[in-house]
């Protein structure tokens, strides 16, 4: 089967909600409107998740893995997922499933226009802490990059992949992945979507990676972006 899009899904210590993943997934495989297959990265966990993603990749051929030797953090999974990945369209979704594989499809139908299209969450079923340091991540972020994004937070994304595969990841960049398509001159569109309780598993993320995290990481996007290069080939005289 020649696949269009890649899901990736960063894993770390979600044995809880495992099974639930299989099924969400496996059920969106069956409606997406590209040709999906999907790409768990386990970082490093240290509980069961493993030897499930293992028994989930055996017996279906949509799914896959990367296991890292160690923990490294959400970002270097994501980065992981994006080297690896080889289809045409690559996306992610956090695996506590607080956001909805389905809605993969309101944001694939953007694509064609868009080299980025992003999720955000509606009604959101987060603590009121959790929303408030969210928000202020947020305007604090916008701040320093002027990309206009309401919630890069949410993990629910699609990117073309010869863009995706152009960012020069550093600690903490998902939280600019929009800002990183549109230094490559490309376009980014925000799509409303659903927002769910986590029901298994632990948040990975306190106060200091959902507010004082990401004040330090915008001063290194600022940095980064000064030393970016980008370029485009008009014209070449041999194949590669």
């Amino acid at each position: 089967m020649t696949y269009e899009f890649t899901i990736i899904v960063p894993i770390y210590n979600e044995e809880g909600n495992i099974p639930r993943l299989e099924k969400e997934l496996s059920n969106y495989i069956k409606i997406a409107i590209r040709k999906t297959k999907v790409l768990f990265v386990n970082d490093g966990s240290k509980d069961h998740s493993q030897s499930l993603l293992e028994e989930i990749c055996a017996k279906n051929t949509h799914f896959s893995f990367l296991l890292f030797d160690k923990n490294y953090g959400l970002t270097p999974a994501i980065k992981a997922g994006f080297d690896a990945t080889t289809t045409e369209l690559v996306g992610y979704i956090d695996a506590d499933l607080q956001t909805s594989p389905l809605d993969f499809n309101l944001l694939l139908e953007h694509i064609p226009k868009y080299d980025l299209v992003t999720g955000v969450r509606q009604n959101r079923k987060d603590s009121t802490f959790k929303k408030l340091s969210s928000t202020l991540a947020n305007i604090v972020r916008r701040a320093f990059t002027k990309d206009g994004v309401e919630d890069t937070g949410c993990p629910l994304k699609v990117i073309k992949t010869s863009y995706a595969q152009r960012i020069p990841m550093f600690r903490g960049l998902h939280r600019f992945l929009p800002a990183m398509i549109l230094l490559q001159n490309g376009k980014i569109k925000q799509v409303p979507v659903q927002h769910f309780p986590r029901i298994a598993g632990k948040t990975k993320f306190g106060f200091w990676n959902r507010s004082i995290g990401p004040l330090a990481d915008c001063f290194a996007y600022l940095w980064m972006k000064r030393k970016y290069i980008d370029y485009s080939i008009s014209k070449r005289s041999f194949d590669i």
